[in-house]
C-alpha cells in the first residue's frame, strides 16, 4: 500500500490537444478516491498516468517514496481493473486469476495459496474450475478483481468496471468493492461516469471538467457545499433545480416569486459582492407540501415567512417511489443557462428527451396530497438555497467563499 501524489500533473497530446492540467492531488494510503466527470473530461487519461500508460507532459507523480514518472507500468506496482474483463476464454477463472503471477515467475504453491484466499474474499471457491463463459457478468467481473488482488499492490487502478453490469448487478457490486476495499485496505482511484457511484464509493470524490479539477471533497461536502455551477449540477440525482433570479431589497426576485433572504444570506452576498443577475440553485428536497407543514404545527404557527417562502404550482407529473414522490412543475422564464448547465444538459442526456424547459423538480413526503393536474401550495426552505455567479459559475454561498 502506498500514497500517490500528483503536482501539476498535465497531459497534452501531441496534435497540442490538452487533456489534463495542472492536477494537483493527495491520495492518502489505504483511501478510496473516485475521479468522476462527464466523457473527456480528463478522468481516464489521469487514471492511465497513474497506470503509467499514458506519459506526463508536466507535472510529478509519486507512489509510494518514488517518483515514477519515467517508470513503466509493471515497475509502478499497481494493478488494474478495466470495463471489459479481459478475461482469457480457454482459461479457468484460477488459471485467469494467477495469470501475473505465473508470469512473474511465482512458484505454484504461492500462486495457488494466493488464488485461493483471493477467491475466499470474493465468494469465488465454488468456480475456480469454470470457464468465463460459464460465469455471469458479476462473477467474471470478480474474477477480474481477483486477478488484480493476487498481486498484492501498491494500489488499485480502475476505470469504469462496473459500466459494463446491469442496473441490479452494479448496485450489488458496488457494495461488495465497497466491502472488499475496506478489507484489504488498499489504495484504490477509481473512474466512473456515473455519481450515484461516486457518491457511495468513495471516501473522497474529485470532480472534473475540461482536464480541470473542480472540486475535491467527501460526497457530503460535495452535495451540500458545491464550490460552482458545474458540480452542483453533476453531482445529486435528481440534479439540483436553477432558476435566473434578481438580487434586489434583501431577496431574490424569481420565477417562483420574491424568495426572502435570512440576515446572514444578506450579509454573506454584500461581502462577495454578488451581482445583481445571479442564478439561484434548489435541490428538489429544498422543497415541501406547504399543508403538510401546517397540519404539523400543532399550535398553528405555520413555517412559512422570510425563510420559508410559499407558492403554488401545477403539478404536471408525479411520481411515487413509496417513501418520496417527486412532482415535476413549470416555472415561468424558463430554465438557467450557462456554458456550464449546456454541458450537463447535453453529457445526461437531457437535451435529446425534449423535456420541457423550466421544468422543476421536487422531492415530497410521501402523504403529499399533490395530484396531477392540479394546483399544490409549496414552501422552500432558503436554508438549503444556494446562489451562483452566472458569469464565473461560482457558488457565492460556499462556506470557504463566504470570508
Amino acid at each position: 500500500m502506498a500514497e500517490i501524489i500528483l503536482e501539476k500533473v498535465t497531459k497534452r497530446f501531441p496534435d497540442g490537444a490538452l487533456a489534463v492540467k495542472d492536477v494537483d492531488l493527495a491520495i492518502a494510503d489505504g483511501e478510496f478516491v473516485i475521479l468522476v466527470g462527464p466523457s473527456g473530461c480528463g478522468k481516464s487519461t489521469t487514471l492511465n498516468m497513474i497506470a503509467g500508460l499514458e506519459d506526463i507532459t508536466h507535472g510529478s507523480l509519486r507512489i509510494g517514496d518514488r517518483v515514477v514518472n519515467d517508470l513503466a507500468p509493471k515497475e509502478r506496482d499497481v494493478a488494474m481493473v478495466f470495463q471489459s474483463y479481459a478475461l482469457y476464454p480457454h482459461m479457468s477463472v484460477r488459471e485467469n486469476m494467477g495469470f501475473p503471477l505465473r508470469l512473474a515467475k511465482v512458484d505454484k504453491g504461492t500462486i495457488n495459496a494466493k488464488v485461493e484466499e483471493a477467491a475466499r474474499i470474493l465468494d469465488l471457491t465454488d468456480h475456480l474450475d469454470r470457464k468465463p463463459a460459464n460465469l455471469s457478468g458479476g462473477q467474471r467481473q470478480r474474477v477480474a478483481m481477483g486477478r488484480a488482488i493476487v498481486r498484492d499492490p501498491k494500489a488499485f487502478l480502475m476505470d469504469e468496471p462496473l459500466s459494463n453490469l446491469d442496473a441490479k448487478l452494479r448496485v450489488q457490486m458496488r457494495t461488495q468493492i465497497s466491502r472488499l476495499q475496506r478489507r484489504l485496505g488498499t489504495t484504490t482511484v477509481y473512474v466512473t461516469h456515473d455519481q450515484t457511484e461516486a457518491m457511495t464509493l468513495g471516501d473522497r470524490v474529485v470532480v472534473m471538467r475540461q482536464g480541470l479539477v473542480q472540486q475535491v471533497g467527501t460526497p457530503a461536502e460535495l452535495y451540500d457545499h458545491p464550490r460552482n455551477l458545474f458540480v452542483a449540477g453533476f453531482i445529486g440525482s435528481p440534479a439540483m433545480n436553477f432558476l435566473n433570479a434578481t438580487l434586489e431589497d434583501g431577496a431574490l426576485r424569481s420565477p417562483l416569486g420574491d424568495l426572502s433572504l435570512d440576515d446572514r444570506m444578506r450579509q454573506v452576498l454584500e461581502r462577495r459582492n454578488a451581482p445583481r443577475e445571479v442564478i439561484v440553485g434548489l435541490r428538489p428536497e429544498a422543497f415541501e407540501d406547504a399543508s403538510l407543514s401546517r397540519d404539523r404545527d400543532r399550535g398553528g404557527m405555520f413555517r412559512g415567512g422570510p425563510e420559508r417562502p410559499v407558492f403554488t404550482a401545477t403539478v404536471d407529473v408525479l411520481e411515487s417511489l413509496g417513501s418520496d414522490v417527486y412532482i415535476y412543475f413549470t416555472a415561468e422564464g424558463g430554465p438557467a443557462k450557462t456554458a456550464e448547465l449546456e454541458e450537463l444538459a447535453t453529457d445526461s442526456g437531457l437535451r435529446d428527451t425534449g423535456a420541457e424547459a423550466g421544468q422543476i423538480v421536487a422531492r415530497l413526503d410521501a402523504a403529499t396530497r399533490a395530484r396531477e393536474g392540479h394546483p399544490v401550495e409549496l414552501q422552500i426552505d432558503m436554508s438549503k438555497a444556494h446562489v451562483f455567479d452566472p458569469a464565473t459559475g461560482e457558488n457565492l454561498t460556499h462556506p470557504d467563499s463566504t470570508g
